[in-house]
């Protein structure tokens, strides 16, 4: 394998040769995506992350019903909204535009959040 080949495969170098790795660039406004899927990925697992910190709150504070949920899909995608669009200001139309970018992982985490939100409320608040 070329020098030239090796260098391609290890992704872009920052930092006098340094590979930045994708959380480093999640955290950093404005970072560059060489890759789709990369900040695709990242729009995932940030919103599990959302799920878990909710189901915990939500579990501990304790709500119920049809009004958790609600403010647990308005929080959720506004703060990925507010997260593609306004900290890391990338054209959503590279990745199919607002509406996939808003819904992807979505479910997954809602799945996540309503298992964490049900364990911590008959936890700590069944009879």
């Amino acid at each position: 394998m070329s020098s030239s080949s090796k260098r391609k495969e290890e992704g872009p170098l920052v930092n006098g040769g340094v590979k930045q790795s994708t959380w480093t660039k999640a955290l950093s406004s404005n970072a560059v995506w060489e890759e789709k899927d990369e900040f695709l990925d990242v729009i995932y697992w940030l919103r599990q992350i959302i799920a878990v910190i909710l189901g915990v709150i939500w579990g501990i504070a304790p709500l119920k019903g049809f009004l958790g949920i609600a403010i647990f899909c308005i929080i959720n995608a506004g703060a990925l909204y507010v997260y593609f669009s306004s900290f890391q200001q990338i054209d959503e139309e590279e990745y199919g535009g607002t509406w996939e970018l808003t819904k992807e992982g979505f479910m997954t985490s809602f799945a996540l959040f309503l298992v964490v939100w049900i364990i911590f409320y008959t936890a700590l608040h069944f009879d």
